[in-house]
């Protein structure tokens, strides 16, 4: 009896995925696709979406040392049934330079002496193509450089071809741009800077190259004179290359339950993942041909929590991320931003998305720049393209997960200013959603906004006031926090929906509108603005889509009114 596939969570290693017999998603159909684009690639995706993997498998199936294990590692997947003549054609060196750390003082010399252990362990792997004398001097040269030389000049003599592979590319240079500054990340990348250096050694001697990372930052700068055709991160043809299509998350679950491990409704799981997972896609062309992209990681931990537990995960966003968001913090340094990128960050956190254009690839020169911003974001997962308007893209956040970290950026702000007990707020959501006690939460985020002084003297205004709302309401486990949602041909402030796949206790949602008006205006407009809410308002409650979110529970309409930054009405209409 063919024993039950395990679940490949968090493994980057090809050969263990097959030889542990875990569930492997095939992605080798699209090697021949790879084959036909240039000889140097680079494939640019968000953390956890299965790079390390796909390169390894790379790795695998072209590794003229393992020519031999095609059938054992291969023969079950579809690139089994369709080998490409240059299968295992290629000696390979491999290399990650996540692994390169230390001080910038030291950093040269680290890097080298991590080329010259994997040039080693190449010569190693690859020895008996190499005689006594060559490898002799290979091993005794003391500096990386000198070994790349060397392989380069007896590789090419020999007519050996030679295939680079580099995962995290961008890792230690991105540390560098934001922890010791432009002018030493300059330094190292730029004119003879030996990073700089290496890469141009690489194209020269390599027949092929592919490369992923997290940021197009580092490969502008890198290759500035060169050719940078070969980033293929925004073609329609490998927008699901890497992470999960919704089939494939359909047929991993299916085989699971099938097995006996997996109890439940496949289909009401899959929609249940939908909101957190879901939703991504890289290329333009791909918009309405092609399925979004799940994150593999989170469904992995998805499924390893349904098999392992019997239910779903409490948390739906995998706990193993926040070291995830730590990076992406620093990446895009949420700390320093200046206005117009905070401006640009709020904006897509209150109304979702944004109209921008999509740049391939960017100096570290421009990353101050606000209309770089949106891709760089882009880049790092927390924008996704979903739609067009002219020439410009639609770029908009992807999921739950990802709205849930840019609403931690907004309460992380605003607790720096006034800090509050968030567990007191939590209690008060326990009320709100078991009870209809919707009051005293309410009342404690608008005294909030207005105790918060110094958001109260830079945001004032009925968007600012909804930014702050979101942040504080976002905390609530029980609720999908929902800005800017259209119901009913209109677009609400706020839509609390219940979370009843996971609390199916909860009994009660929430449509919030909220309305501003400067003091000086309020008594002559007030009343006017109050009516034409109370209107919105049930106008959205009428809506189908909101009867079918809501379900069972009881829909709450409450408009606040702001009157300057105090609260000056609230009532359930």
């Amino acid at each position: 009896m063919e024993a039950i596939k395990g679940i490949p969570y968090g493994m980057s290693n090809f050969t263990d995925v097959i030889e542990q017999n875990r569930y492997y998603v095939d992605k080798t159909m699209y090697l021949p696709l790879l084959e036909d684009q240039a000889n140097y690639l680079i494939f640019i995706r968000p953390r956890r979406f299965g790079k390390s993997l796909f390169l390894d498998m790379l790795r695998s199936y072209y590794d003229l040392s393992r020519k031999d294990d095609f059938q054992k590692l291969f023969g079950d997947l579809w690139i089994g049934k369709h080998p490409t003549p240059l299968q295992g054609k290629y000696q390979i060196l491999y290399l990650d330079f996540s692994k390169i750390g230390g001080s910038i003082d030291e950093l040269s010399k680290r890097f080298d002496a991590y080329s010259a252990v994997q040039l080693d362990e190449f010569l190693n792997r690859y020895r008996e193509y190499y005689d006594d004398e060559f490898a002799a001097r290979f091993l005794s040269a003391e500096k990386g450089l000198d070994k790349l030389h060397m392989l380069d000049a007896r590789a090419r003599r020999l007519g050996y071809p030679l295939y680079l592979i580099i995962d995290e590319y961008d890792n230690f240079t991105n540390v560098v741009l934001n922890e010791q500054g432009n002018e030493i990340y300059h330094a190292i990348t730029h004119a003879s800077g030996f990073y700089r250096d290496a890469f141009k050694n690489y194209k020269g001697m390599f027949d092929r190259i592919f490369m992923t990372g997290v940021s197009p930052v580092t490969l502008d700068d890198l290759t500035s004179g060169f050719n940078i055709g070969w980033n293929i991160s925004t073609s329609p043809f490998f927008n699901g290359m890497l992470g999960f299509s919704e089939e494939d998350v359909r047929t991993m679950l299916r085989y699971y339950q099938e097995k006996g491990k997996l109890q439940g409704d496949v289909e009401e799981m899959i929609q249940e993942m939908k909101p957190w997972y879901d939703n991504y896609c890289f290329a333009e062309e791909s918009l309405d041909h092609e399925p979004k992209m799940f994150n593999c990681d989170m469904v992995l931990y998805y499924l390893r929590n349904r098999i392992q537990l019997g239910k779903s995960p409490k948390q739906m966003i995998d706990p193993n991320t926040k070291t995830d968001y730590s990076k992406m913090k620093k990446l895009i340094q949420l700390d320093r931003l200046d206005g117009n990128r905070k401006g640009v960050l709020r904006k897509i956190t209150e109304e979702g998305k944004i109209l921008t254009n999509l740049f391939p690839s960017f100096s570290a020169d421009e990353l101050t720049k606000p209309e770089i911003f949106p891709s760089l974001l882009f880049y790092y997962g927390m924008l996704t393209i979903i739609g067009t308007r002219g020439n410009l893209i639609v770029l908009g956040i992807p999921n739950n997960n990802v709205r849930k970290q840019y609403y931690e950026y907004l309460l992380e702000d605003y607790q720096k200013h006034e800090h509050i007990n968030l567990v007191d707020v939590e209690i008060l959501f326990n009320d709100m959603a078991f009870d209809g006690d919707w009051r005293p939460a309410l009342d404690f985020i608008a005294r909030a906004y207005k105790d918060n002084s110094s958001v109260r003297s830079s945001i004032e205004g009925e968007r600012n006031i909804q930014g702050f709302f979101t942040a504080y309401l976002s905390i609530n486990a029980y609720y999908l926090t929902m800005p800017e949602v259209e119901l009913n041909h209109g677009f609400c402030d706020m839509f609390l929906m219940p979370d009843l796949q996971r609390y199916p206790e909860v009994e009660h949602s929430y449509i919030l509108e909220l309305k501003y008006l400067p003091k000086e205006k309020f008594e002559a407009q007030a009343e006017e603005q109050w009516d034409a809410a109370v209107q919105q308002i049930h106008g959205y409650a009428e809506g189908e889509k909101v009867r079918q979110l809501c379900r069972e529970t009881r829909l709450h309409c409450i408009v606040m009114q702001f009157c300057g930054w105090e609260l000056a009405r609230m009532e359930e209409v």
